[in-house]
């Protein structure tokens, strides 16, 4: 197979991904998580059920289509960090790639609000976006450790890493849950960067 024809695949599974995507956005939007199938999402997105299944384990899985490249730049940023860098200052570019993506993705089509307000009411989401943020801690934890054996140890790797993804997680949560705009939303996930490194101390609230 040419390079060629690989990349006309791959855009077109990245189309149909994103269709899957939002198709499920708008029919979550309008009849809420519980009462939408995946046939109807399926449906929608004018695919099958099977092809459904090919981009997505669950359901629940289309709200966090984005989660995995975020860790994937997470662990770049490690991977790819220079030889001067310090430990610190390589765990907040990690999380300020994470931060940027979310911005590029989540808050920008309004799938983090969405994701935030069904989350409420859907144990299944809680759960996962539990899963979630323990598989991204779990493995920036070893990353970092790995990276700097010396400095760190598993068990305080993966307290820097908690502090840090928690911190912001919940920051997150709380400016999408009062209605924040997107651009606030990434604010207060910076702001919630900058506390736990120490660079900023607290302020007002953000206009929402």
């Amino acid at each position: 197979m040419t390079t060629e024809s690989t990349g006309l695949r791959e855009r077109k599974k990245q189309r149909t991904r994103q269709a899957l995507v939002e198709a499920a956005v708008r029919l979550f939007a309008e009849k809420g998580y519980e009462a939408v199938t995946v046939a109807e999402i399926a449906e929608a997105a004018d695919v099958s059920t099977r092809t459904f299944f090919l981009h997505f384990p669950a359901k629940e899985d289309v709200l966090f289509a984005n989660a995995d490249v975020r860790i994937d730049l997470a662990l770049q940023a490690v991977a790819e960090r220079g030889s001067t860098d310090r430990l610190a200052d390589v765990l907040v570019r990690a999380m300020e790639h994470m931060i940027a993506d979310t911005w590029e993705s989540d808050l920008s089509s309004g799938l983090a609000a969405l994701r935030a307000r069904l989350a409420g009411s859907a144990p299944v989401l809680q759960a996962r976006l539990l899963q979630r943020y323990m598989a991204a801690q779990t493995e920036l934890a070893r990353a970092l450790h790995q990276a700097y054996p010396a400095e760190v140890d598993e068990v305080a790797a993966a307290a820097l890493v908690g502090a840090a993804i928690g911190a912001v997680s919940a920051a997150t949560m709380a400016s999408l849950q009062r209605g924040d705009r997107p651009e606030a939303v990434r604010d207060a996930m910076r702001q919630a960067m900058d506390l736990v490194t120490g660079s900023r101390r607290l302020t007002s609230r953000p206009p929402g």
